[in-house]
């Protein structure tokens, strides 16, 4: 297939290899450069790298529903647009233009999640499985007639990191069987059930301040959906310090919820608003990231230490 691809950042990559391997890639979409650093160094998006390896023709528009691009889409004349993580919302203008269709990789079980952070919310929500959903695009949301799934359970200690990388290998996977679908007029639409839906907004920074009134068991989760970005913070000691990872520890707590009440040779115990939390890899500001183990030879953390001020 004659196939455009819009896609930015890692998690677009597999899919457009996986497109290049096994169909026509007649162009590459993705978001403009920045400039990062404090050497303002201009910056490809990963998809680009990608495009620019197998030297494909690249588009960056600021606008994808400007009508200079639109046309330039059009004398492409692709048989299926495939878009994963773009960044942008397509106007019906582009929508109609494949026969086939546009087609999105989105990195949930639809209809929940739709939004830009459906794999971080997955975890902070404690879901126990989550997958990837192909789906005809329209103009809503994510709220297009969906044509394949894959379902994934969630590891105990899953982050958003490790789930990411799982379901942007799953991603590119399915969507060669959507695409051979597609080709054969065996792709069944199903429509999506409205009521079932929910928003997976995007993340912020601070977010990811702990709130220890909350139970053990949230808190843990926000840990892992917020690693490796924004990442879960607090303070000790006036402070700024990352948590990484923690455990549950299911216990009766009557200290105040983010004192200190008891610091082991692998772990410093924080009362939560239920139960306690262990936290066993953490960075404080100015420090390397590290196991608690190592942090506590160099650093003394004493019971009744209050997190968070």
């Amino acid at each position: 297939m004659r196939v455009v691809f819009m896609g930015t950042p890692e998690f677009a990559v597999p899919a457009l290899q996986a497109l290049i391997e096994h169909h026509q890639v007649i162009g590459v979409v993705t978001q403009p450069d920045k400039q990062r650093g404090r050497g303002k160094k201009v910056q490809f998006p990963p998809v680009k790298e990608k495009a620019v390896e197998y030297n494909l023709p690249v588009y960056q528009p600021v606008k994808a529903r400007d009508e200079e691009f639109t046309a330039v889409l059009k004398e492409l004349n692709p048989d299926v647009i495939v878009v994963a993580a773009y960044g942008q919302i397509l106007p019906e203008s582009i929508l109609n233009i494949p026969r086939y269709g546009c087609i999105n990789i989105h990195g949930s079980l639809l209809p929940k999640y739709r939004g830009a952070a459906p794999i971080q919310w997955a975890v902070l929500d404690g879901e126990e499985k989550t997958g990837i959903t192909t789906m005809y695009m329209e103009k809503g949301l994510d709220t297009g007639d969906m044509i394949d799934k894959a379902e994934l359970v969630l590891d105990a200690k899953e982050t958003a990191g490790t789930l990411h990388d799982k379901l942007m290998v799953m991603g590119a996977e399915l969507l060669l069987d959507t695409l051979q679908k597609l080709e054969k007029g065996t792709a069944v639409r199903t429509k999506q059930d409205d009521s079932k839906s929910c928003y997976a907004k995007m993340l912020t920074k601070d977010m990811g301040r702990v709130d220890f009134t909350k139970s053990a068991v949230e808190i843990e989760r926000l840990i892992r959906g917020m690693n490796p970005w924004p990442s879960a913070y607090t303070a000790m000691d006036g402070k700024t310090m990352k948590l990484w990872d923690a455990d549950v520890i299911s216990c009766g707590v009557s200290e105040e919820p983010g004192t200190v009440i008891d610091v082991t040779k692998d772990a410093i115990v924080v009362a939560a608003g239920k139960d306690a939390l262990a936290l066993k890899e953490i960075q404080l500001a100015g420090k390397k990231r590290m196991k608690v183990s190592a942090f506590l030879l160099g650093y003394h953390v004493e019971k009744g230490t209050k997190l968070g001020e």
